[in-house]
């Protein structure tokens, strides 16, 4: 099948299982999902094939590797070199340094850069998404500000948040990444590929929200947003952004060492029993959503077993299986699927996001735990629409 005809299909499946859980289907707007394809294809096309779309991935790649190289410098001097001689990788090279770049990231906060780029670009989104400010603003401060710290910046106005509008936020929450841990999965995937999905997804979320949860402009009261940031000495909130990310870096590694411990077992058990692993099973099921985002079929079991897998563990877990087998996948295959693997949109999401939010207000967080699985259904299609745009131009 030529590769638009294919990507016309998935748009078609994608978009229809949007459509049956919609919240309100009479609100859809067809010529503003159709805007935003048309945008998502040009900038999937830019990224991941026009020489300076490239030329621009390569400098961001390059600034993240620098930014690693300095955070190994502290890695190093704490750990005795251990970082050079590549012991404990995913803890020293993949981990330690969100450290590094969330200190970063709350300097930049702190000096207001990240509030007026938030708002800048917030606004300019708001004008092409057909969505509200509030939404807009969110998806911006999402990526830049992380999975759970990103609430933080709306505890002023989360009271007043309807349950609609806290959805959309929620789902933009686990559909991207936080910049603090590009630099990990750089480590781990091609950097290209994670340059393009934190574009695609974005766009991708729009799209999803758009179907599933359609709340047009004026349909819901405007909320001023007068406290994206907040008032620390320099020092005060270094350190605070500083054991922030020593908090997420523990946080992930807990839940790698006991998530790969679990599928080991359950792996043990079900070849023991039925002859064949629990991610094999898991492969099949997957199968037809692999072959849908243009996987080849030749990679598409493997690719549907990972796929699963980050599901049903998180990204990273995926990340290391995809790193085992990268050399058996084809490049096309590879890059489809390192885009999809490039988001939070995962069950483990649920109860961080659900968690950050009732620690500011505990009836919101009660809101965001009603609508779990819908959060999961919706943020698992941004994934497989986001890779099935990269499939269109790989």
């Amino acid at each position: 099948m030529p590769p638009v005809l294919h990507f016309i299909l998935a748009l078609a499946v994608i978009f229809f299982l949007a459509f049956i859980f919609s919240n309100d289907r009479k609100k859809i707007r067809p010529r503003v999902i159709l805007q935003l394809v048309v945008i998502e294809s040009l900038l999937a096309w830019f990224f991941l094939h026009a020489t300076s779309g490239l030329a621009i991935v390569t400098a961001v790649s390059g600034f993240f590797e620098n930014l690693l190289t300095y955070a190994a410098q502290g890695s190093d001097f704490v750990f005795g070199g251990m970082s050079k001689a590549g012991l404990a990788f995913i803890f020293l090279g993949v981990l330690c340094p969100i450290i590094f770049i969330s200190a970063l990231i709350g300097i930049l906060q702190h000096l207001r850069i990240l509030p007026l780029l938030i708002r800048i670009v917030g606004t300019l989104l708001s004008k092409i998404n057909g969505m509200g400010k509030l939404e807009s603003f969110n998806a911006v401060s999402t990526l830049i500000l992380g999975q759970s710290e990103n609430f933080i910046a709306y505890k002023g106005v989360l009271a007043e948040i309807s349950p609609r509008r806290l959805y959309s936020m929620a789902a933009a929450a686990m559909s991207t990444v936080s910049l603090s841990i590009v630099g990990a999965y750089m480590t781990m995937i091609e950097p290209k590929y994670v340059v393009a999905a934190l574009i695609l997804n974005m766009f991708s979320t729009f799209i999803i929200l758009s179907i599933i949860n359609p709340t047009p402009v004026g349909d819901e009261p405007d909320i001023k947003l007068d406290k994206l940031h907040e008032d620390q000495s320099f020092f005060e909130m270094l350190g605070e952004y500083i054991l922030a990310g020593f908090k997420v870096a523990v946080i992930i590694m807990a839940m790698l060492i006991g998530f790969i411990a679990i599928i080991a077992a359950i792996n043990a058990l079900f070849t023991a029993i039925f002859g064949i692993s629990f991610q094999h099973i898991l492969g099949y099921v997957f199968y037809p959503f692999a072959w849908l985002i243009g996987i080849p079929a030749p990679d598409a079991l493997k690719a549907a077993s990972i796929m699963a897998t980050k599901l049903v563990t998180n990204e990273f877990v995926a990340m290391i299986d995809l790193k085992k087998i990268a050399t058996e996948l084809s490049p096309r295959g590879l890059g489809i699927l390192s885009v999809f693997l490039v988001s939070f949109a995962n069950f483990a999401s649920i109860g961080i996001v659900a968690g950050a939010i009732k620690g500011l207000n505990e009836n919101q967080g009660n809101v965001v735990s009603r609508y779990a699985l819908k959060l999961v259904y919706g943020s698992t299609l941004v994934s497989l629409l986001s890779a099935a745009f990269a499939g269109l131009v790989l």
